[in-house]
């Protein structure tokens, strides 16, 4: 199968390609360090008639490796662009090409338990996110009017991420920067990039649609995971702040993120796509 990857150099493209062609995929690597840029519309569309897929998948993002909860909104609006003028330029350079898109699994409404992929996601959403949300829904509205798959992915750990040895999340922990905010109540499902990377492959194989939690097994409130990342580290135990204080220094979407997510289920991904997490946040955070 001919695959385009835009995005192959992000952290899960990177996994991505040596899988695709480990399993005996032709692979089309396409970024802005190759020459093409889903924002160039004619340009993407030479690229994609030149490579002729058969699936084409959308990972490109722009995110900063170190993010400001108050600034989010200006720091994401790339990424933005990339999940709305980016796919909507991909679905016309290959008309009638399955596509498969990166979305994300914690923007559902707060509720009990764990959201499956029916939960509703955030009504709400504070200031800084809206934009961010609203290009999630485009990206998934166009993916399904396209009849491709979501892959909606926790947070991402493992090399390159904010998570890694090196990434913004490790260095404010081990200086104990991160405190756990109000009740530490947010409940992160989180997604290895090599996971993330698995569940592709194994889509490529069977034909489903829609949109599927592809998270690992052991879904992490912040007062759990954050003093074990902090004990592994050897670094400070967490301090704890109140919402209210921590409000204004990280704003209203800062403190929803430290206190409200809402976990992801991933039984229809294990179900749809035969599909298992190598990797458990319990032993790798």
């Amino acid at each position: 199968m001919r695959v385009l990857v835009a995005g192959a150099t992000g952290v899960i493209g990177r996994q991505l390609v040596p899988l695709l062609n480990a399993v005996g995929h032709e692979v089309v690597p396409i970024s802005r360090s190759t020459g093409v840029d889903l924002l160039d519309r004619e340009g993407l569309a030479r690229a994609v008639r030149q490579a002729g897929p058969d699936v084409m998948i959308h990972l490109a993002t722009a995110i900063p490796q170190a993010l400001n909860p108050r600034r989010f909104a200006s720091e994401f609006a790339l990424t933005n662009r990339l999940r709305t003028e980016g796919m909507r330029n991909l679905v016309d350079a290959g008309p009638g090409v399955r596509l498969i898109a990166q979305g994300v699994a914690f923007a559902y409404e707060p509720g009990q338990g764990l959201a499956d992929e029916d939960a509703p996601l955030l009504a709400d959403p504070p200031k800084q996110f809206r934009q961010t949300l609203g290009a999630l829904v485009e990206l998934e509205r166009r993916t399904a009017e396209a009849g491709g798959l979501v892959l909606r992915f926790g947070h991402l750990t493992g090399p390159g991420t904010s998570y890694d040895k090196n990434g913004y999340v490790t260095k404010a922990v081990r200086s104990g920067k991160m405190p756990i905010v109000g009740d530490g109540g947010s409940v992160f499902s989180f997604t290895h990039t090599h996971d993330a990377a698995t569940s592709i492959v194994a889509a490529l194989d069977r034909e489903v649609t829609g949109v599927l939690n592809v998270v690992d097994d052991h879904p992490l409130a912040v007062r759990e995971w954050l003093p074990a990342l902090a004990a592994r580290l050897g670094a400070p135990a967490p301090k704890r702040v109140p919402a209210a204080l921590a409000r204004l220094a990280v704003g209203a979407f800062g403190v929803h993120y430290m206190t409200r997510l809402r976990g992801a289920d991933n039984t229809r991904a294990r179900l749809h796509l035969n599909w298992r997490p190598s990797y458990d946040a319990t032993r790798e955070l």
